[in-house]
């Protein structure tokens, strides 16, 4: 995997490779979205479900003109107040997109992404720029260029450095498919925020089989350590024998012992807390935990989002037809944390002999 300049990853794209990019969101994955086999590989290194389709991102309101049918007026305005940034719209698309990136739905989710290393690079590459979290499917997504390095390695061709992520949780993703607006995923843009400039929005629930928007799974967005969101403290002493950690939101518990905590935001500032989720859970995943007990966050503006996240997380349902390296437990009725526990130790050993 190599750093290096915008020309040079744009260059890269162009051939048909795949780029390691940042965005205010996560870092993400991009390929031309007009050649599918650079598509393809893209699902291949993520080793993502053909069923699962991608956000293309584009960098001027005119590069619509070749993915949509239509813009809604809705739509229109929401890109006015948001684009660029955390917002992605699902719209009915034009034939020629491949469909490959809409996983063959008559939709396309696109966006255009505030960071400026992101929109240079769709610029010099001359053509929009599909771009789903540059991590293993279903893992935690990536939130600095050194989470893609050790996620990925040298699976992909380039990877452009643009630092921490700002905003730290994925876009907002709001579907124009149907007559009523309707939210897909929470995200970087608070659904309040959403609603004061178009009205109310129906919320849809996650998709339990084909999905019709990226990252609406209920099992995504998880690291190897086991995530216990429901738990309290009567039963911490039963717990002593494992290694665990506390992910706080504003101030740790000093009475309970912890081999590890991060706190998400010492002021309770919200948008501070989703910047350092994922990054903070990446540091546990590095101390070989049993697992992480998690402390809610109130769930109103990026809150909402956090959460979200979280539980899909800490999830224990399997999903019936999902992999075993993406969601774990296939073919059973209930995925106990036992089950879990098992499946990301034998994860860890083959890692462990993979690295030799």
């Amino acid at each position: 995997m190599k750093r290096g300049s915008i020309s040079q990853a744009a260059a890269i794209i162009k051939k048909g490779g795949i780029v390691a990019f940042p965005t205010e969101t996560v870092y993400g994955l991009g390929a031309d979205a007009f050649n599918p086999l650079a598509v393809a590989r893209v699902f291949e290194v993520k080793k993502r479900p053909d069923f699962d389709p991608l956000i293309v991102h584009v960098a001027h309101l005119a590069d619509l003109e070749r993915l949509t049918i239509e813009i809604p007026s809705q739509a229109k305005t929401l890109m006015e107040r948001f684009w660029p940034g955390p917002l992605t719209v699902v719209l009915l698309r034009k034939e020629e997109v491949p469909d490959i990136v809409t996983s063959g739905l008559p939709t396309i989710a696109v966006r255009m992404p505030r960071h400026p290393i992101t929109l240079k690079l769709i610029e010099m590459a001359g053509c929009p720029i599909v771009g789903p979290s540059a991590n293993p499917f279903g893992y935690l997504s990536p939130t600095h260029a050194e989470h893609v390095r050790d996620q990925l390695g040298d699976q992909i061709d380039f990877i452009l450095d643009g630092g921490p992520c700002e905003i730290g949780v994925e876009s907002t993703i709001l579907s124009f498919a149907d007559s009523v607006p309707t939210l897909l995923r929470p995200g970087g843009v608070p659904l309040e925020t959403i609603e004061s400039a178009i009205g109310g929005v129906e919320i849809s629930p996650p998709a339990k089989e084909r999905p019709t928007a990226p990252g609406m799974l209920p099992r995504h967005y998880a690291p190897h350590t086991p995530i216990v969101l429901d738990w309290n403290e009567q039963e911490i002493d039963s717990y002593q024998d494992k290694k665990f950690g506390f992910l706080a939101y504003q101030k740790t518990r000093n009475n309970l012992k912890f081999h590890h905590v991060e706190v998400l935001s010492q002021k309770g500032d919200l948008l501070e807390a989703a910047a350092n989720l994922f990054a903070a859970i990446h540091r546990f995943d590095a101390l070989n935990l049993d697992f992480i007990l998690v402390e809610a966050v109130p769930e109103d503006g990026l809150g909402r989002a956090i959460m979200d996240r979280l539980r899909r997380a800490s999830t224990m349902i399997s999903v019936n037809g999902d992999s075993p390296s993406s969601f774990r437990g296939k073919g059973k009725k209930l995925y106990t944390t036992e089950d879990l526990l098992n499946d990301r130790r034998k994860e860890r050993r083959e890692e462990d002999e993979k690295k030799g």
